[in-house]
């Protein structure tokens, strides 16, 4: 995965450093005022540095006391550092947390997996003891961070809306004869459940029309994965049903996605939305993929989803996508996914 950060990250995030302190065995890093790609990165070397020295030390603390900002990739640093830390027995602690950090704590859950101290003056907090955080109020939803322009557009939440509104008549039209096709061909649930990672990596369960045998997910492992990186793909799975070839070939399955566009954990364009295992899997700068909200269909939609086999190739269509985001830019990737459809060779992501 070395090669995929030299792919998306520039040289001089190597510049970046931060103010060390050493009490004793216990060594404290001043996290700067903005914590994104570029000092997420850094971060991740600094502690690789720290473990790896001739004085490992006993603990590990984050001082966020300047930080009120801070994105995918700097949540992915933490996460990645927290795996590292709990790998060599060393504590690791996260110290002054502003309520921009908290914020997104709280949103994927994690103020339930760090150690957490609320001052430099209070006694450090297992994370298995940490239960009087408070649940975001509305006042602490402000400070979630505007990780990209598309995530705060009120247009595009609209458009969102409204297509999910005309989208799910489309799918309670089509529900009746394709459970009846789904049953006949393999009874069992009619729609499949999994869990996706959205914007900031905060899981959501996505719904499909199921494509597959009922015990789909059980022999996973007996599949062969057909693609490099951090994602699943087989050009001829087994466990997909007669039917599910003919409703993934025509999008029909990803027609229950239209709920969760309505209810705000996707959005009608955006990245390819991440099983929790493929992020797992993520080095720092991957992260950056989650600063926007994931879609029905994207840029890896229109560009041969059925052909990509490379991950660095699913990171590159992504980061596109946030580059080149305007509510045209969205409209023309919508119009061109209707296109793809027409195409007999498209396949599902």
């Amino acid at each position: 995965m070395a090669t995929t950060v030299q792919t998306f990250v520039p040289e001089q995030l190597t510049e970046v450093s931060f103010p060390i302190t050493t009490l004793s065995a216990t060594v404290i890093i001043q996290i700067p005022e903005r914590f994104s790609v570029f000092e997420a990165v850094s971060l991740k070397q600094t502690c690789q540095d720290l473990i790896q020295g001739d004085t490992r030390p006993q603990e590990i603390i984050f001082d966020f006391q300047k930080t009120t900002f801070m994105d995918s990739s700097g949540l992915g640093a933490l996460i990645n550092s927290w795996k590292t830390t709990q790998e060599a027995k060393i504590i690791m602690l996260l110290r002054n947390v502003t309520p921009q950090v908290l914020a997104v704590l709280n949103l994927t859950e994690l103020h339930q997996v760090f150690a957490i101290e609320s001052s430099s003056t209070t006694p450090s907090i297992a994370a298995n003891q940490v239960v009087n955080i408070q649940k975001i109020s509305p006042r602490q939803k402000e400070q979630l961070p505007a990780t990209h322009t598309s995530v705060g557009s009120w247009i595009k939440r609209s458009i969102d809306i409204v297509g999910a509104l005309v989208g799910l008549v489309i799918t309670g039209i089509l529900l009746i004869p394709v459970a009846i096709a789904i049953q006949i061909d393999d009874p069992g649930p009619i729609f499949f459940g999994q869990i996706r990672c959205g914007w900031m990596g905060k899981r959501f369960k996505i719904w499909k029309f199921r494509s597959m045998c009922v015990d789909a997910e059980a022999k996973k492992s007996q599949v062969k994965n057909q693609v490099q990186g951090a994602f699943f793909k087989n050009e001829h799975d087994p466990r997909i049903t007669r039917v599910g070839t003919f409703i993934r070939r025509t999008s029909i399955d990803e027609l229950p996605q239209f709920w969760n566009v309505l209810k705000g954990d996707m959005s009608l364009v955006g990245t390819r939305p991440p099983t929790p295992d493929e992020v797992e899997r993520y080095e720092v700068p991957e992260w950056q993929r989650l600063d926007v909200k994931p879609g029905m269909t994207g840029e890896w939609q229109v560009n041969g989803r059925s052909t990509v086999r490379s991950f660095e190739d699913v990171i590159r269509l992504d980061l596109l996508y946030q580059k080149n985001w305007s509510l045209s830019y969205d409209l023309q990737l919508i119009f061109k996914t209707v296109a793809v459809l027409f195409n007999k060779n498209s396949g599902a992501c």
